[in-house]
């Protein structure tokens, strides 16, 4: 959510005041924008990945509490359940082995914390969904300790009035109600962020939202939920779901849900901060001393906290973020349409990927989103997160053909290009995307990987969905610690 948030009782006074100060910061972070005071050279990428946590019997385990403390290390910190924890990766430039030196210190860091990980009875596990997720670990008392976690829980709920109804229709399907916002600490995701200029952000944020589906389909990681086989991204659906703040008759009447794809290509980033503002009441009118204008005034940067605890609550798939570090402001297009894992190297070449394709269509001559409607983009991003690497997505000069026909036909040239403007070296380009054009290839992914797994357990082995289910996890935990890309992983005992 961006800020730490303490416990509060927030008055109708509260969120009047709020609405001011966030209006007011609007309009100073339009102010920053017309005297371009943002930091634009030497532009950085970042990582941040949420991981599981398991026992040795391959279920969640609650214990992240112990675990950060056995960890010591600060880029580690809590997530929304129990079961939870994120790395937050330290930012770097791609140019020449920048994408070699992501891998490098993310798979040591994670190695490192697996092994102090384990001395409190837990492991670390990279993907989407934890297939033994059960309905009696996903209650109120799986919320992690931080407070704002439950206020966040109180809000959501006050907000709606009533208790969320999940409900999702796959390969088989899921109908179940519940009275916490545990179930989005099921959905985990790896984030990737991109410094741009305010001049250039409109085009990396519309390239972004164009590839979604894509980057979806190629990486689905979330096929199995309670037992079920869903979508093969079912982190998509239920993350929409459990974070709904709207019931039934206001879903009717168009109200826009907190998680969102968006409706319409932009022009600026203030047309994202200005619908955030426009369309979302607050969840957390936490008011900040600060008064952003006065801090421009004098020659300061200021914090716009209130703005960036709104945005915080605003679950896009691509969202626009305000930060500031070193005493200079920047813009990030923060990536959150993957899944987590299943490896490290496949993470970095995810990001890869999308890096060097971002660049290649937003320095195109002719704008990719003035030849595709955005409503053909949100159908790619549904086709992906259902069928993933199966999904079949529309692209303009093509129609309608197999995601991974489009990847190695045009995309996979594109994000080449893209990749060489950076300043990748060439080695690490074509070992990165070599990897998405094996997985294109051979059909696998983490999705299809799990079900094939399971698949074969029931029927070869005889194994009941449940016990299945653990050892499913148990061999994928086993193949995440060889880092062999996922295209290569057995389906064998």
């Amino acid at each position: 959510m961006g800020e730490e948030v303490g416990a509060h009782t927030f008055s109708r006074e509260d969120r009047a005041r709020y609405r001011e100060k966030v209006r007011r910061c609007l309009d100073v972070f339009a102010e920053m924008l017309r005297e371009s005071r943002f930091d634009v050279e030497r532009p950085m990428t970042g990582l941040e990945i949420e991981l599981n946590l398991v026992d040795d019997d391959s279920r969640p385990t609650m214990r992240n509490a112990d675990v950060l403390a056995a960890v010591a290390d600060p880029s580690f910190q809590t997530e929304l359940g129990q079961f939870n924890v994120e790395i937050n990766v330290a930012p770097r430039r791609l140019v020449g082995t920048g994408t070699a030196e992501f891998e490098s210190h993310v798979r040591a860091s994670l190695n490192a914390a697996e092994e102090k990980a384990r001395t409190v009875d837990a492991h670390m596990v990279m993907i989407g969904i934890l297939p033994t997720l059960e309905p009696g670990h996903l209650t109120a008392g799986a919320l992690s300790a931080n407070p704002r976690y439950a206020l966040l829980n109180e809000q959501i709920f006050a907000a709606r009035g009533e208790d969320l109804r999940i409900a999702i229709s796959g390969v088989e399907r899921l109908a179940t109600t519940a009275d916490t916002i545990t179930p989005e600490a099921a959905c985990t995701s790896t984030q990737f962020h991109l410094q741009v200029s305010p001049a250039d952000f409109a085009g990396y944020w519309n390239a972004a939202q164009a590839v979604a589906g894509i980057q979806v389909a190629l990486g689905a990681n979330s096929p199995l939920f309670f037992g079920r086989e869903l979508w093969r991204e079912t982190r998509v659906p239920l993350f929409q779901q459990a974070t709904d703040t709207r019931s039934e008759e206001i879903k009717a009447q168009g109200v826009r849900p907190r998680v969102w794809f968006g409706e319409r290509w932009i022009t600026s980033v203030f047309d994202l901060f200005e619908e955030n503002v426009r369309y979302f009441p607050a969840l957390l009118p936490v008011c900040d001393p600060e008064d952003p204008a006065q801090t421009l005034a004098a020659g300061g940067v200021p914090r716009l906290a209130e703005l960036r605890l709104h945005n915080g609550t605003i679950y896009r798939w691509n969202r626009p973020v305000y930060d500031v570090w070193k005493g200079r402001p920047h813009l990030r297009v923060e990536n959150r349409v993957l899944p987590a894992g299943p490896t490290v190297v496949d993470t970095i070449a995810n990001g890869a990927f999308y890096f060097g394709l971002v660049r290649a269509l937003a320095e195109s001559d002719r704008p990719l989103w003035s030849q595709m409607s955005f409503s053909a983009a949100e159908e790619n991003f549904t086709s992906g997160a259902r069928h993933g690497i199966d999904a079949q997505v529309y692209w303009p000069g093509l129609g309608y053909l197999p995601a991974t026909e489009l990847v190695l036909r045009r995309l996979l040239p594109l994000a080449h290009q893209g990749l060489d403007r950076w300043g990748v070296d060439p080695a690490e380009r074509d070992r990165l995307l070599g990897i998405i054009e094996q997985r294109c290839l051979t059909g696998r992914n983490g999705a299809s990987w799990q079900v094939a797994t399971l698949h074969r357990l029931e029927s070869a082995d005889h194994l009941d969905r449940p016990e299945a289910l653990r050892e499913v996890v148990r061999q994928y935990v086993e193949l995440m610690h060889s880092n062999l890309p996922v295209h290569e992983w057995p389906v064998t005992d």
